[in-house]
C-alpha cells in the first residue's frame, strides 16, 4: 500500500597481504558467500566447514550519526488498519519500520545487497506482505540504482529477491486488494544509458514469474502507477523518457506519457485528448493519483512546456489544466489527493504546495518550519488531518492536515559525501551531507548518554561535500558546498569567511564541480589546495590563490555534447539538472612525502601528476588500461611509500559501465596495475581508497553497495560486513592516534570502527597461534557526567566506545566452557537421560578468557572474565582496582532502576599497567598506557593526597563489606534458630530448649542487631519515598562508599568536609569492626558452647546474603 497514494479501500502507500598471509586471512576474515566458500575449500578438511566469517564476528561498526538533519526520504507504506506500523524507503539508507507510530524504529534491510529504494508497497489484504522496489526513481547525478524487486511474507524481518535486477530504479509499487499474488511494478531501466529492461511488469504468482506487460522502448520507462481502487484491472502508468550523463541531462522525449489499462495489463492505450502532448513536444516525468472515492477523477502533475496539474472526471479519457505548477519535476513529480475531498490537492515539491480548489490555485505557506525538497506524502484515508511528509531532510508527522510538524530526526540516515577529522581527544569529525550542509560532531562523548544530535553542529549551508581541517589549528575548518562556494570557518568564535577563487575581470569563469576537492597540505598547515577545472594553491589559508598550471580538465565544451543524439538547448526539458558546470576537478591528493608531488583527477577522465609543484603536468588517464575513456576519476590517493606510488579508483556508473576500477601505479602513472581482484561488479562503483598509515599492506575500499579490505596490498579483497549495513561508502579516514576507521556513507550518516589493531596485525602467525593479545591503546582516565534524565524513547543515541581500555586478542579455538556445577544433595546421583541434553547444551557455550591487571610494582589491581570464543575478541578494562564489595540487593534494585553503578574500585593513576590473558591453557601479556583525562590539571602533592585518602577509604570498604557479611549471616542464622524454637514449642517430638540457652540467645539476638543496624538497613524499596520514623546515619559500608566515590569522581585533594568525615569514619569503622569480631568470635561461641553441652545444633552463621534478596536460610552442625 503506498502511503503516498491514499486511492485504494484499506490501502495505504507511502508517497514517498604475501601468499601464507594471505591464505590465513582468507580463514579468518572472509565475509561474503562465495570468497568465503573459496575460504573454507581452502583450509577446511572434508566434513569440516566453519563459517570464517565467525572468526571476525565479535568486533562491531559503531554507527554515531547523526540523525539531527534526517536524510531523503523516497517513499512511505502504512498499514492503514493499525497507521502506527509504518515503513519507510529512503533514498540510499534502506528501509526503516516503526511499529509505535515513530517513537523508535528499526532498520529491516541491512543484510540486502543494495540499500537505495524505490518504492514500498504493502499487500492491502494481507498487511505482512510487504514489497519494495530498490532503486531510486529521482533522477539525481548522486541517485544510487537498485536491483529489482524484493517481497517479505513477514512484515519485513526477512526478504526475498524476486527479479528484475536490470531495472536500476523502481518508481512505484501497486498491489491487488484482494489477491497479494497480483503485483504491478513500474521500472525506469537505466538512468545512464538505454537497456530493455523498463516500463510495467506484472507478476501473478507472487513473484515467481514476471511479464513485461508495457514496454515502449529502450530509452523510456515507467515512472510511476496508479490502480483504480474500484476496478484493480485499471491502470494508469506515467512513461518516462530521461537520461543522465556526466555532463548533464535531458528530462524528457516523445515518448513520455500517461497510459492505461483496463484488463490487467493485457492491453494499453496512451491517453492524450487535452494533456499537453495532444498537439506533440517532448513529455518529461509524470505523477499520478485516483481520488479514493471516486475513481472517475484522476489527477497527473506532467512536466511539459505546457505542463502542469491536470484532472480528469472522467477515468482520464478527457483531461483539463487546471495551472502551470510543476515544481522541478525530475525531482518530484509526486501529487496527491485527499483521500476524503477530491478538491483538497497537494503537490510535492521544493516547497509543499496545497490546493483548496482542485489545483486551480496553490498556497506554499500552508507547510513551514521543516525541511523542504519533499518527495513522499501519505494521508490517513480515516483522518485527513493524521499526515506524514518525508523530505531530504527526513521524516515528518502532522496531526493537524500539514499546520504543523512533529521532526522525527531519531534515525541516522544522512547522505555524508566526505569526512575530516582532527587530533583532539576526543577526535572530531567534519563533513557534508546532500541537500543538509556541513557537520562538526564528536566521535565520543564524555557524558554517559552517548552521542546525541545536540552533539552536532551545523557549520556550513547548502549540499554539504568535502571538509579539512588545519592539522595544527583544529580550530580552523574548511567547508565548501555546491558549486565551489567554500568558507573558512573559526570555531572558537563562529566567524567564517568565503574564500572562493574568482576569476579575474575579462578571464573566462572558473568551473567548479558539484562536489569540489579541498584539502590542507600536510607539510603546511596554512597551504590549501581546492579543486575547479584549474587545481588552486593558496599559503595563506584561502586569503590568496594561485592557478597551478592550466586548465587540469580536456576543456570539452558541453553545451555542444549530445544526449539521446541531440544537443540540449533551452528546450530541453530538465536541461543538465543538477550538473552546473563541466569538465572540473573531482579529486586531489598531495604526496605525504613530498610536496611538490601532486595528483589530479577530473570528471572527464584526466588524471594528471606533476612532480614540480603544478608548473608542468602530465596526463596519465591514458596510461591506465581497461578503464573507457572519459571515466569519471572518483579518487586518487598518493601513498606514503614512495614519491611516484599511488592509488586511483574510477566510477564507470555515469556511463552506465557498472565494472569495478582500482588501480595502483609505483611510477608516477607511466604504467599501473589493476587491484580489483575479490571485489565483484555487484559491489558496485568504488568511491573510495584508504592506505592504512602504519601497515601499508593494509587497503580499504569504499564502494556503492560496502566496504572492502585488502591485507595483500590490492591484490585480494575482501568484504568487511558483522553489524555494518549495504550502503554506499562514499569517503574513508583512517585516525591515526587512535587507529579508527571512520565511515562516511552516503545514507546511514557516520560509523566507526574502533581500534583497528586486530586488523592491522592479523596475520598468518597470528591465525596459528592458540593465543595472541594485541597491543592495546593507550587509554584515558576521563570523569564521564550525566547529561540527561528519563528523557524517554523517541530521541537519536549513538553509543560511545567502551570506556577505558579496549582489549583485543585472538584464540584459534575456543575456550570450553566449565562443565555444569551439581547441587551437594545431587553429587551421588547417576546421570539421567534427561540430564544429557543439558550437558551438552553447556559444552557447547564457550567457557571464558581470565584476565588479570597488575600495576608496575607486579601487584593485582583487577581481575575478570572476558569472552572465549574463537577468532577475535574483545572486551574493555574499566581503569578501576576490583570493587571492594559486591553490591546489596538494595544497590541492585537501584542499579536496575538506573540509579547509581553500586561499590566501584577506584579510578588507577596515569602510568603502565601489565595485563595478562589466560585461556586454553595459555597465557599472553601485554601492557597498557594510562593517560589522565587532558581536562584535569592536578598537582604532585595534590594527586598524592588525594590517592593516599581514596586507598585508605578503598581499603575501609572491603573491611566493612567483609564485616557486612559476618554480622549479617550471625544475625539470619541465629534469627532463624530463635523462630524456629518458637515453632516447635510444646511439640510431643521436640526437645524443650533450656530456658537459659533462649535467654543467652535472645540477648545475644539484641547486641548482634544493634551492630548490624551499623551495616545494614532495612528499608522499603525504590517506591518507599517517605522518610524514615526516626533519622538514622547511613549504614558503615554506605558512608564509606559514598566518601570514596566523592574523592574518585573528582581530581583534586580532599576537601576540608572529606578529610572531616575521613578522620569521623575511622574510628567508627574500627569499632564497629570490633564490635563484630567479638560477637563472632567470643560470643557466638560461648552460646553454640552452650547448646553443644544441652545436645542442641549449634548455630552456625548464614552464608554471604545472595544477589537479588535478604534472607538466606541457618543449617545446623552437631
Amino acid at each position: 500500500m503506498r502511503a503516498s497514494r491514499s486511492n485504494m479501500p484499506g490501502l495505504a502507500h507511502r508517497g514517498i597481504e604475501m601468499k601464507h598471509r594471505w591464505s590465513a586471512l582468507q580463514a579468518i576474515f572472509a565475509c561474503f558467500a562465495f570468497f568465503g566458500s573459496f575460504a573454507m575449500n581452502t583450509l577446511a578438511g572434508p566434513g569440516d566447514q566453519p563459517n570464517p566469517a565467525d572468526k571476525f564476528k565479535s568486533l562491531e561498526f559503531r554507527e554515531i550519526g547523526p540523525a539531527t538533519m534526517g536524510g531523503r526520504i523516497d517513499d512511505f507504506a502504512v498499514v492503514e488498519s493499525n497507521p502506527n506500523i509504518v515503513y519507510v524507503g529512503t533514498a540510499s539508507g534502506g528501509v526503516w519500520k516503526t511499529t509505535n507510530n515513530g517513537t523508535t524504529w528499526e532498520s529491516v534491510f541491512d543484510k540486502e545487497s543494495v540499500s537505495t529504494i524505490g518504492d514500498i508497497a504493502i499487500a492491502p489484504s494481507d498487511p505482512s506482505v510487504v514489497w519494495v522496489g530498490t532503486g531510486e526513481p529521482n533522477n539525481r547525478q548522486s541517485s544510487s540504482w537498485g536491483d529489482g524487486a524484493y517481497k517479505s511474507l513477514d512484515g519485513g524481518k526477512t526478504w526475498k529477491k524476486t527479479g528484475l535486477e536490470a531495472t536500476h530504479h523502481i518508481g512505484r509499487i501497486v498491489i491487488h486488494p484482494k489477491n497479494p499474488e497480483v503485483v504491478y511494478v513500474a521500472a525506469l531501466g537505466h538512468l545512464w544509458g538505454p537497456n530493455p529492461e523498463r516500463g510495467v511488469y506484472k507478476t501473478s504468482d507472487g513473484g515467481k514469474t514476471w511479464s513485461q506487460v508495457l514496454k515502449i522502448n529502450d530509452d523510456t520507462g515507467v515512472s510511476d502507477i496508479a490502480m483504480d481502487p474500484e476496478s484493480p484491472n485499471t491502470l494508469y502508468a506515467a512513461a518516462y523518457e530521461r537520461r543522465r550523463t556526466p555532463y548533464g541531462f535531458n528530462g524528457g522525449g516523445p515518448d513520455s506519457g500517461i497510459y492505461k489499462t483496463t484488463d490487467g495489463g493485457a492491453t494499453w492505450k496512451k491517453l492524450t485528448k487535452g494533456l499537453p502532448y495532444e498537439n506533440g513536444g517532448d513529455t518529461g516525468r509524470i505523477g499520478l493519483d485516483v481520488y479514493r472515492k471516486d475513481s472517475n477523477i484522476v489527477y497527473a502533475l506532467i512536466q511539459h512546456e505546457k505542463g502542469g496539474i491536470y484532472r480528469s472526471e472522467d477515468k482520464g479519457e478527457a483531461w483539463k489544466k487546471m495551472s502551470d505548477t510543476n515544481p522541478r519535476p525530475s525531482y518530484y513529480s509526486q501529487v496527491r489527493i485527499d483521500p476524503n475531498n477530491d478538491l483538497r490537492v497537494w503537490a510535492l515539491g521544493a516547497q509543499m504546495f496545497y490546493s483548496e480548489d482542485g489545483g486551480k490555485t496553490f498556497s506554499t505557506q500552508r507547510v513551514r518550519g521543516i525541511h523542504g525538497d519533499y518527495h513522499a506524502m501519505w494521508i490517513d484515508p480515516a483522518d485527513s488531518n493524521h499526515m506524514i511528509t518525508g523530505s531530504d531532510g527526513g521524516i515528518h508527522w502532522s496531526y493537524d492536515a500539514g499546520k504543523t510538524w512533529d521532526f522525527l530526526n531519531t534515525i541516522a540516515i544522512g547522505q555524508f559525501y566526505e569526512v575530516a577529522l582532527d587530533n583532539e581527544k576526543p577526535y572530531h569529525i567534519c563533513g557534508g551531507l546532500q541537500d543538509n550542509g556541513s557537520w562538526c560532531g564528536p566521535s565520543q562523548t564524555l557524558t554517559r548518554d552517548g552521542i546525541v544530535n545536540e552533539d552536532w553542529q551545523v557549520i556550513h549551508g547548502g549540499d554539504g561535500f568535502y571538509a579539512a581541517i588545519d592539522n595544527v589549528e583544529p580550530w580552523i575548518v574548511y567547508t565548501e558546498s555546491q558549486d565551489g562556494y567554500i568558507d573558512r570557518r573559526d570555531m572558537r568564535t563562529g566567524q567564517q569567511r568565503s574564500i572562493r577563487p574568482e576569476a579575474k575581470a575579462g578571464e573566462p569563469h572558473y568551473r567548479f564541480q558539484w562536489n569540489s576537492a579541498v584539502a590542507v597540505s600536510a607539510h603546511n598547515h596554512t597551504t590549501v589546495y581546492y579543486g575547479g577545472n584549474y587545481l588552486f594553491k593558496s599559503t595563506d589559508r584561502g586569503d590568496t590563490w594561485t592557478r597551478l598550471g592550466g586548465d587540469l580538465t580536456t576543456g570539452v565544451d558541453r553545451n555542444k555534447l549530445q544526449i539521446f543524439g541531440k544537443t540540449p538547448d533551452k528546450n530541453t526539458l530538465s536541461r543538465h539538472d543538477g550538473v552546473q558546470e563541466y569538465p572540473t576537478i573531482t579529486t586531489f591528493s598531495e604526496s605525504p612525502l613530498t610536496p611538490s608531488v601532486l595528483w589530479v583527477g577530473t570528471d572527464d577522465g584526466n588524471l594528471q601528476v606533476t612532480r614540480d609543484g603544478g608548473k608542468t603536468w602530465k596526463n596519465v588517464a591514458p596510461k591506465v588500461p581497461g578503464v573507457p575513456k572519459g571515466t569519471y576519476v572518483s579518487r586518487v590517493v598518493a601513498s606514503k611509500t614512495g614519491d611516484g606510488v599511488a592509488f586511483v579508483t574510477f566510477d564507470g556508473h555515469r556511463g552506465d559501465d557498472y565494472n569495478v576500477y582500482i588501480f595502483a601505479t609505483n611510477d608516477y602513472g607511466e604504467s599501473w596495475k589493476a587491484i580489483r581482484n575479490g571485489i565483484p561488479d555487484s559491489a558496485g562503483s568504488v568511491h573510495v581508497m584508504r592506505e592504512h598509515p602504519r601497515n601499508t599492506n593494509l587497503l580499504f575500499a569504499g564502494a556503492e553497495f560496502g566496504l572492502w579490505a585488502s591485507w595483500d596490498r590490492g591484490a585480494n579483497w575482501m568484504a568487511l560486513k558483522n553489524n555494518f549495513p549495504t550502503v554506499p561508502v562514499d569517503d574513508i579516514e583512517i585516525q591515526a592516534r587512535e587507529n579508527d576507521l571512520v565511515l562516511a556513507t552516503h545514507g546511514r550518516s557516520v560509523w566507526i570502527f574502533d581500534d583497528l589493531t586486530p586488523i592491522e596485525k592479523m596475520d598468518a602467525n597470528v591465525a596459528g597461534s592458540p593465543l595472541m593479545f594485541f597491543p592495546p591503546r593507550t587509554a584515558t582516565t576521563w570523569f564521564i557526567r550525566n547529561r540527561r534524565w528519563s528523557a524517554g524513547q523517541k530521541m537519536f543515541t549513538a553509543k560511545n566506545p567502551a570506556y577505558g581500555a579496549l582489549l583485543s586478542y585472538y584464540l584459534k579455538e575456543a575456550v570450553p566452557a566449565e562443565a555444569p556445577k551439581k547441587d551437594k544433595d545431587d553429587k551421588d546421583k547417576k546421570d539421567s537421560a534427561e540430564d544429557k541434553p543439558k550437558d551438552e547444551a553447556a559444552a557447547k557455550k564457550e567457557g571464558k578468557a581470565k584476565i588479570t591487571v597488575l600495576d608496575k610494582n607486579g601487584k593485582v589491581i583487577r581481575e575478570f572474565d572476558g569472552p572465549g570464543a574463537a577468532g577475535v575478541n574483545r572486551t574493555n578494562w574499566d581503569l578501576r582496582g576490583n570493587p571492594p564489595a559486591e553490591p546489596t540487593p538494595e544497590q541492585l534494585e537501584a542499579i536496575a532502576a538506573g540509579f547509581g553503578f553500586g561499590p566501584r574500585g577506584p579510578l588507577v593513576e596515569p602510568g603502565e599497567y601489565t595485563i595478562k590473558i589466560k585461556a586454553g591453557g595459555k597465557e599472553a601479556t601485554q601492557k597498557v598506557t594510562v593517560e589522565d583525562d587532558t581536562r584535569i590539571v592536578i598537582s604532585a602533592p595534590d594527586r598524592a593526597a588525594r590517592r593516599e585518602a581514596i586507598d585508605q577509604l578503598y581499603a575501609m570498604a572491603k573491611a566493612t563489606d567483609k564485616d557486612r557479611k559476618t554480622i549479617e549471616g550471625i544475625q539470619t542464622a541465629l534469627k532463624t534458630a530463635r523462630e524456629q524454637w518458637k515453632k516447635d514449642a510444646g511439640k510431643p517430638s521436640t526437645a524443650k530448649i533450656p530456658d537459659e540457652i533462649v535467654k543467652a540467645a535472645d540477648e545475644l539476638q539484641k547486641k548482634v542487631d544493634a551492630v548490624a543496624e551499623k551495616f545494614i538497613r532495612e528499608r522499603g524499596g525504590l517506591g518507599n519515598a517517605g522518610p524514615p520514623f526516626e533519622w538514622k546515619p547511613d549504614p558503615l559500608p554506605n558512608q564509606v562508599q559514598n566518601l570514596l566515590d566523592s574523592l574518585d569522581g573528582f581530581a583534586a585533594a580532599p576537601g576540608g568536609q572529606q578529610k572531616e568525615k575521613l578522620a569521623e569514619l575511622t574510628p567508627l569503622v574500627n569499632d564497629a569492626s570490633g564490635q563484630v569480631k567479638k560477637i563472632a568470635d567470643e560470643e557466638l561461641p560461648a552460646l553454640n558452647k552452650k547448646m553443644n553441652e544441652a545436645g542442641i545444633p549449634h548455630i552456625v552463621p548464614a552464608p554471604p546474603q545472595p544477589r537479588g534478596g535478604r534472607g538466606g536460610e541457618a543449617y545446623f552442625e552437631q
